[in-house]
């Protein structure tokens, strides 16, 4: 691990000038936790080989030419093009990612090519000169303040530079990049403080579709800041991206989402996260409470995700995608262009927050369902990406190509750089929750805990503990409110397991020895969801995973769907595939993480003749 003495010393006074503990459980160090060899591993190396694909010096191009320093590297193409707005967003999210491995392996390789990223991005700020780190010119910024339109997110690509920035010195001990951080975030405050609060209102309005002034996770950024530095200006300067209209009606528990750019506002939402975690606001903790409520009853989709047509568009995108519509009015959103892949990225983070804040396995079992079935459907067999997750029927996943650059490439990118992320979390008191069921390993606090298991294929899970002498602490399985019954034995004697009602716990309390073995077996029917507002309009899901329709057909069924779900035959186990036989048809059903290239429905209809 690289977190060094000075972090930790900033954390410590932080910790003590604020006299908040928010946080009752937290996720354990990424250096603490290795994703075993797997089908989960191979998905995981695609993305590594793509990350490793692309040469630092084009990443730098943009950056270099705008600070007016030679570059003779072909600049990269897509949103990474030297002529449009959002340029530099990517390399953000490429430093999270580096920084992310260094402090999974400590591999020396990334470091150094993490290192040289940084200085030479370093020597771009100095030629600057005011602090200012974009690979676009600072007077995208000037019209912002004065057209409030006319240029593309000026701050949610700066953002990304200053979380990149951050993650290379908690995760990879940078100095140089906390340097670089604190300047970039003064540059804001002095822009910021030239202005007065009505221009601000008006820079950082985003009711309108497709709002080309978001400012990205800004506010959870510099509140993350002064979690570090413990200086009032970072946290004032975070609130200044606050919008008042939006944390107030979330407050308030007053679901004003129809019509709002998914992304942009999601975001938000995290940083009120951060707020309270710095401060203890509870008007914030009220906020995001509220919102995943709302967000999670009335306009989410089947694999927990969100985000598809304006209810009023007004924009090409906003016809078909990026947006969430009225509550429980999800039937009729389905486009060939919903589910933005940064929402649910962004939702996961979110999850953390709340599941860390209260230990709830509601949150849990919310992160596991993201993570299954619209995160991991998001990559191809060859690693390739999408924007958008159709869930409509029929339909087809598009791809993005490898030189597009879009936000949801470096959002999917930075993310499958760890896919053990939320799946253990620690309460500082040597006790482990475990959320998500992947072969891994665990080594924390003196402890190793292998888990294997062919999780969400099959339903069994192994966990070997070792410890280098007995040593007692809680070892908590989230038990899915899915589950019609679990099974755990601990060294083959059977556990009394709670009958409880929805998504809970197996706790498991004793002094663990080396070479204890815990058994867990989930027994799992398939069940239906039916989409909120609409019961005609139907997905299947069979334990952790929704299931998808093969074929390019629009899927009709006959009959109640519960007996439906009955119908279904294993033809696979192993694969967690089946057939269907219904209204005349025979339809082939997997799960949706194992969709590629072909055609498929996850929604069917239900019809009434």
């Amino acid at each position: 691990m690289y977190r060094n003495i000075k972090i930790l010393c900033c954390l410590l006074f932080v910790s003590c000038a604020t006299a908040f503990a928010t946080s009752k459980i937290k996720p354990v160090d990424g250096s603490s936790v290795k994703i075993t060899e797997s089908w989960l591993k191979d998905r995981e190396s695609l993305n590594m080989t793509f990350i490793d694909s692309i040469e630092p010096d084009r990443l730098l191009h943009n950056f270099r030419i705008n600070a007016g320093l030679q570059s003779d590297a072909q600049p990269l193409g897509g949103w990474e093009a030297p002529k449009i707005g959002l340029r530099g967003h990517f390399v953000g999210h490429y430093l999270s990612t580096l920084a992310k491995r260094v402090n999974n392996t400590g591999n020396q390789e990334v470091k150094k090519k993490l290192d040289y990223m940084i200085d030479a991005l370093k020597e771009c700020q100095d030629k600057v000169g005011t602090g200012c780190l974009t690979a676009f010119p600072e007077n995208d910024f000037d019209t912002l303040e004065h057209k409030f339109w006319g240029v593309w997110a000026p701050y949610y690509t700066y953002h990304k530079m200053m979380q990149g920035l951050y993650d290379a010195y908690t995760l990879a001990g940078n100095d140089k990049a906390f340097e670089m951080l604190l300047k970039m975030a003064d540059y804001v405050d002095k822009r910021m403080s030239r202005i007065d609060s009505l221009t601000i209102e008006k820079l950082l309005d985003t009711k309108a579709a497709n709002p080309a002034n978001e400012a990205g996770a800004m506010n959870e950024i510099l509140y993350k800041l002064y979690g570090i530095t413990g200086d009032s200006k970072h946290l004032e300067l975070a609130q200044k991206f606050d919008p008042k209209w939006f944390l107030d009606a979330l407050s308030d528990n007053n679901d004003i989402l129809a019509g709002l750019h998914s992304n942009t506002h999601l975001v938000l939402v995290n940083g009120f996260a951060a707020r309270y975690d710095m401060t203890g606001d509870s008007v914030c903790k009220d906020a995001a409470i509220n919102f995943w409520d709302m967000l999670s009853r009335h306009h989410s989709y089947v694999n927990g995700t969100s985000s598809g047509p304006r209810p009023n568009p007004t924009t090409k995108t906003s016809i078909t995608a990026e947006h969430w519509g009225y509550p429980d009015c999800l039937s009729c959103t389905f486009s060939k262009e919903i589910a933005e892949s940064c929402v649910s990225h962004n939702t996961r983070k979110l999850l953390a927050y709340l599941f860390e804040w209260s230990g709830d396995a509601k949150y849990a079992e919310a992160d596991m369902n993201l993570f299954y079935n619209a995160v991991l459907p998001i990559q191809s067999m060859q690693g390739d990406f999408v924007y958008h997750l159709p869930l409509g029927s029929p339909r087809q996943k598009k791809y993005l190509k490898k030189d597009d650059f879009m936000c949801c490439s470096g959002s999917s990118a930075e993310a499958y750089s760890q896919l053990f992320q939320g799946a253990y979390y620690h309460d500082g008191k040597d006790n482990i929750w475990v959320n998500l069921y992947i072969p891994s390993v665990l080594n924390w606090s003196g402890v190793n805990i292998s888990q294997s298991t062919d999780f969400p294929y099959g339903s069994d899970v192994t966990f070997k503990v070792n410890s280098k002498k007995p040593k007692q602490f809680k070892l908590n399985l989230l038990k899915p409110s899915w589950a019609d019954d679990v099974i755990v034995t601990v060294n083959g004697d059977t556990i009394s397991v709670s009958s409880e009602s929805g998504p809970n716990y197996v706790t498991l309390e004793r002094k663990w020895k080396k070479d204890d073995v815990v058994n867990m077996h989930i027994f799992s029917k398939v069940r239906v969801h039916k989409i909120p507002g609409n019961d005609k309009v139907v997905a299947f899901l069979k334990g952790a995973t929704v299931l998808a329709f093969e074929g390019n057909k629009e899927v009709v069924l006959k009959g109640n769907p519960e007996e439906i779900a009955k119908d279904l035959i294993s033809i696979d186990k192993s694969k967690q595939t089946y057939k269907l036989l219904n209204n005349g048809r025979e339809y082939i059903m997997r799960p949706f993480l194992d969709i590629d290239r072909q055609s498929y429905s996850v929604y069917a209809t239900l019809s009434d003749i």
